[in-house]
């Protein structure tokens, strides 16, 4: 038996990094997963992959109605939704004097409106069936789990976009777990400092992705990756596995009483010890 057995949930940009971890946890504790991806091949390939019971959709969710087409995908094949972790994201650093409309914008894009339309799309089959089991006089918690990161809650040079995205999805999580309480939807948000994804890999080295017909070069320069030990109590960046770890808790029955928080999974990296 599983913890998470009956329980069906959505990962958003889960084939690959801190995604892939947390579906992987999630199905691995009984979870029935929507594994999403911008690319419907690497969606299919880690749905294939991923133990349990698990359905792949692919879809730019800065698209309009994709969101809407992502949350129905869940229903249509779960019957029912039970856990939504909004983790897609992506970055797209430079300083605020190079910084077009464009890039600023899109950060926004991917880490407000996305989360704000998956949400939205998801309130009537998270409310309704909370409704009719507080009639019952039941209590039946729900969990949704917005990815923000320190660069959100401390700032980060080079990133004022993705950080002031982050920040809010700080926003968004306090407000919802606000609106969302009574109907026992665990509303909460994970802050990640420095984990080892495609996104801090070497810039070097690091892979490239085309967002509006432009090349957007991820990663970060390897003098900032060789500050990591210095910077994190723990002495190293976190894997996805162990980034995932903090996710798994608030989508489990042990964070039934956590609510509208915050939780730094940063190794003890001094920006990420306060909020």
């Amino acid at each position: 038996m599983g913890v998470l057995d009956g329980k069906s949930a959505i990962v958003t940009g889960s084939a690959r990094g801190i995604g892939r971890a947390t579906a992987e946890l999630l199905s691995e504790h009984g979870a029935q997963v929507v594994i999403n991806d911008l690319d419907g091949d690497v969606a299919e390939e880690a749905s294939n992959e991923i133990k349990g019971e698990t359905v792949a959709f692919a879809g730019d969710l800065t698209q309009d109605g994709v969101p809407e087409q992502l949350v129905q995908t869940a229903v249509d094949s779960f019957g029912k939704l039970d856990i939504i972790v909004n983790n897609a994201g992506y970055t797209w650093d430079g300083p605020i004097h190079k910084m077009s409309d464009e890039q600023f914008q899109a950060m926004l894009d991917i880490h407000n409106v996305v989360p704000f339309r998956v949400l939205r799309a998801a309130a009537p089959h998270l409310r309704e069936p909370a409704k009719k089991e507080k009639e019952e006089g039941r209590e039946v918690f729900r969990k949704v789990v917005n990815i923000s990161s320190i660069s959100g809650t401390m700032g980060n040079a080079g990133q004022v976009n993705y950080s002031s995205g982050k920040a809010g999805v700080v926003g968004l999580t306090k407000t919802l777990a606000k609106e969302w309480g009574q109907f026992k939807i665990n509303v909460n948000a994970v802050a990640f400092g420095f984990v080892e994804t495609r996104l801090t890999a070497s810039k070097e080295e690091s892979e490239t992705i085309q967002r509006g017909g432009q090349d957007i070069k991820l990663g970060i320069p390897e003098q900032m990756r060789q500050m990591a030990s210095f910077v994190i109590p723990l002495g190293r960046p976190a894997t996805p596995e162990e980034a995932a770890g903090g996710v798994f808790f608030l989508c489990s029955p042990w964070s039934n009483y956590v609510h509208g928080q915050v939780l730094n999974v940063t190794g003890g990296q001094f920006t990420g010890m306060t909020n």
